[in-house]
């Protein structure tokens, strides 16, 4: 098998697959084409049992339509964060609570922790998936609740075979919950992650994965490391 060629994250960010993708532009908070039916929960039920005021990360967030959907749904005080890549190709002005931020979501990090943290297909793009990952975890507030979507077969040796089944597994020992059946990840409560990989760089090549579009491979070596624990 060859080994793909690695591009580390300056480079992957300014390929087309991943600076010119469309995922979550048109997607709402709830119906056909909606958070709610992709995460498999209503993000504003979840929060409204939440005590006030509730706060909600959605990475990857594409135009925010999710969000502002939401703000006039939440308690006042709420606090929504939409962090994108890309950003809105249609800037509008944000309600109160709401903030759109522009910024790759493999370096930025929140001031703050959050009751509910989303990544809706966004995975997809990003080259150090596990890392954002293990990274994220620590940003829920207690009994937080983190969503996103995994793609396994994304996951990679250095050359080229799989790395799913073990990134799985370690994901699951680490505290996540993943279901095949809908490629949903999850993890509630804070913790600190650290998972038995090194991550390489990406291979904006690998072609479309389950959803049909052009996704990233993200190429990792295995790196034994120390157990993970609660979140101080």
């Amino acid at each position: 098998m060859t080994a793909p060629h690695l591009l580390p994250a300056p480079e992957l960010e300014r390929s087309s697959v991943v600076a010119n993708n469309t995922m979550n532009r048109e997607r709402g908070l709830t119906g056909v084409n909606s958070y709610a039916r992709e995460l498999g929960v209503d993000p504003v039920t979840h929060l409204a049992a939440r005590p006030a005021p509730p706060s909600w990360l959605d990475l990857c967030s594409g135009e925010g339509r999710a969000l502002r959907e939401a703000v006039p749904r939440l308690p006042a005080g709420a606090v929504l964060t939409g962090v994108d890549l890309v950003g809105p190709l249609a800037p509008a002005p944000t309600p109160p609570g709401l903030q759109l931020l522009t910024a790759s979501v493999a370096h930025w990090s929140p001031s703050r922790t959050y009751d509910l943290i989303t990544c809706v297909h966004g995975l997809h793009y990003i080259g150090d998936q596990l890392g954002l990952l293990a990274r994220a975890a620590s940003w829920l507030a207690p009994e937080g609740l983190l969503i996103a979507h995994l793609d396994p077969g994304s996951l990679r040796l250095p050359d080229g075979a799989p790395a799913g089944r073990a990134a799985v597994a370690a994901l699951r020992a680490a505290g996540f919950r993943y279901s095949a059946r809908n490629h949903r990840l999850s993890l509630h409560g804070p913790r600190t992650v650290r998972l038995p990989f090194r991550y390489l760089g990406a291979d904006p090549t690998a072609g479309p994965n389950y959803t049909g579009q052009p996704a990233v491979g993200s190429h990792y070596v295995p790196a034994p490391v120390a157990a993970a624990g609660p979140a101080q």
